[in-house]
């Protein structure tokens, strides 16, 4: 297929995807939350950009999971120490209509402080191989590869977040996680995982390749939840590194699932460890088998919804899993009776 009609198929499919999120969502506003008497004081939004007591927040956004995206503010905002040091980064693809989700969000939440930033789907349209599932081949999903690019270069550490997930705990402990001397970023390993996987016989058969691990603890971590130093990744180029992996990709094929992989490569076994109760992932669960997923073992801080099945989906169409229902208080979608009361 000739490049400029793959990117061409790319854009329709996430548009596509979007098209019916943004014609009828409506969202209700959501409670005001205020610093405890202890938090620093950042004064007006140019100030909590660059303050050094801000916490900041990346996530995509667009219409298709908007929904999720407004509950994950709400659980960020509701469970923090210090709400009003938080500053949210949104990015969302110039084919968005950016004017609908600003004024979405600051309707529900008119006290937050945020800005979105447009990301540029050709940037890295023609560095994405197809996947196994057509929704990981959306440009979209890779702008966390280009953070330190797009936000300012005062931010020097930001807490990445998927839209599917709510914080059960306050934010500024993640964000505070220790990254050691030389560490990029963090997140909860897995080392039980069957790595191997991840990758194709074509990788593990190639001694040049599978030696990229070599001396390296690999384990899996999920992306959808990670604390990212931008001044390292910066000086590191990891942008680069990372598009070096999918540019190979694209002539070998060394992998089958989206944007995870290229991290794995870049990152697997010199992370920072974050214990498991920052991200219980895969409550997405199965949508094909219609299996339902529980909680890991130990305590909890953050549910992510990781997987084909999407609470909000699952709710709407009174199938949930029992987890959805933990979900639920932070969906600020207004309903019929809500908007006609």
């Amino acid at each position: 297929m000739p490049k400029t009609v793959y990117f061409l198929s790319l854009s329709l499919l996430c548009l596509l995807s979007s098209a019916t999120a943004t014609e009828t969502k409506q969202f209700r506003e959501a409670p005001q939350f205020y610093n405890s008497p202890d938090c620093p004081s950042i004064p007006d939004y140019d100030s909590a950009i660059c303050s050094d007591h801000t916490v900041h927040v990346a996530m995509t956004l667009d219409s298709a999971y908007l929904r999720g995206s407004m509950a994950a503010i709400l659980s960020v905002v509701q469970h923090s120490s210090c709400p009003q040091n938080v500053f949210f980064h949104f990015v969302a693809s110039t084919t968005a209509d950016t004017q609908y989700l600003r004024v979405t969000i600051s309707n529900s939440f008119p006290y937050l402080r945020f800005q979105i930033y447009r990301f540029e789907d050709s940037v890295v349209s023609g560095l994405i191989s197809t996947s196994i599932r057509a929704a990981l081949d959306c440009p979209l999903n890779y702008a966390r590869n280009y953070l330190a690019d797009l936000l300012p270069l005062c931010v020097r550490r930001v807490v990445y977040l998927d839209s599917d997930l709510v914080l059960v705990d306050d934010i500024a402990k993640l964000s505070a996680t220790p990254l050691g001397d030389d560490s990029v970023l963090a997140a909860p390993e897995y080392c039980n995982a069957n790595f191997t996987t991840y990758f194709t016989p074509t990788f593990w058969s190639n001694p040049s390749l599978s030696l990229t691990f070599a001396g390296r603890k690999a384990c899996y971590f999920n992306t959808g939840v990670m604390v990212i130093d931008l001044q390292r990744w910066r000086a590191g180029d990891y942008t680069t590194k990372i598009e070096e992996w999918m540019e190979l990709q694209k002539r070998m094929r060394i992998y089958e699932l989206g944007s995870l992989p290229p991290f794995l490569l870049v990152f697997a076994g010199n992370i920072a460890p974050v214990d498991h109760r920052w991200n219980q992932h895969g409550l997405g669960g199965d949508n094909f088998r219609g299996l339902c997923r529980d909680l890991h073992p130990g305590p909890v801080s953050l549910l992510h919804w990781s997987g084909k099945g999407k609470p909000w989906v699952r709710l709407d169409a009174n199938r949930p899993c029992p987890l959805d229902a933990l979900w639920a208080p932070y969906d600020l979608l207004q309903t019929p009776f809500t908007l006609d009361s």
